[in-house]
């Protein structure tokens, strides 16, 4: 089986990179900026694999496939609510099933894949591993209310990346591990959110890119976003 679709082949033996979530918006476009960068980068999607990160035997499929070690990994894969639906407006449009599918994309999922991670990281040399969750995630930036399932989702995503570095720090010190918020950025995944500012995929991975190259160990276990500014928890 390949699950290395979607490969940059140039400079092997340099810079590699994972992207979890490639085919997407933000993924597809930090996939594009890394290769022009010359890493050697290669992608999971749902498109291109069949990759499901919700799935754990699928999950651990493709992870067992590759080898080697990346001294980029992103995790770029989310959903804002189950297909044909919305996020919730008030406590009364709560669903459970609703609630687990999107707790299962946004906080399992990237759970499933930093499980099978340390081994692909360098012992001793410096990696940085940025998993995108959202400034709504977090608890002491709430004013807004609603959005229950994609909240809690986010929430739970940046405590389980924060426990993950802790536990990744303990035998690869100079890996980093960040939650990061991208800012809203203009994919199919915002298009029904005419109101907001968006930033064009191009500059929104050239943004997170920048961060995770400016990161250093101190950093890891903390939620920044495109500008490089800690966000509340």
């Amino acid at each position: 089986m390949n699950c290395t679709h979607d490969v940059s082949r140039k400079n092997v033996g340099e810079h590699r990179a994972l992207i979890v979530g490639g085919s997407g918006g933000i993924g597809a476009a930090l996939s594009r900026a890394l290769v022009s960068k010359g890493a050697d980068v290669t992608n999971l999607s749902r498109s291109s694999d069949g990759f499901d990160i919700s799935d754990p035997e699928k999950v651990k499929l493709h992870m067992d496939h590759l080898s080697g070690t990346f001294q980029t990994v992103i995790v770029a894969s989310g959903i804002l609510a189950p297909v044909g639906k919305r996020p919730e407006k008030s406590l009364n449009e709560i669903d459970a099933d609703h609630m687990m599918r999107v707790l299962a994309v946004n906080a399992i999922g990237p759970a499933l894949i930093l499980r099978h991670l340390p081994r692909l990281l360098p012992l001793s040399d410096r990696s940085v591993v940025g998993v995108i969750t959202a400034r709504v995630g977090s608890v002491g930036d709430n004013y807004l209310g609603g959005w229950y399932s994609y909240r809690a989702s986010k929430a739970a995503a940046n405590q389980i990346v924060h426990t993950a570095a802790i536990e990744i720090s303990r035998k690869r010190k100079n890996a980093i591990v960040v939650a990061l918020h991208p800012g809203t950025v203009e994919t199919p995944f915002t298009a029904h959110f005419p109101g907001h500012s968006k930033t064009a995929p191009t500059e929104a991975a050239a943004n997170l890119l920048s961060v995770l190259e400016g990161l250093n160990s101190s950093s890891t276990g903390s939620f920044v976003d495109w500008a490089g500014k800690t966000v509340p928890w």
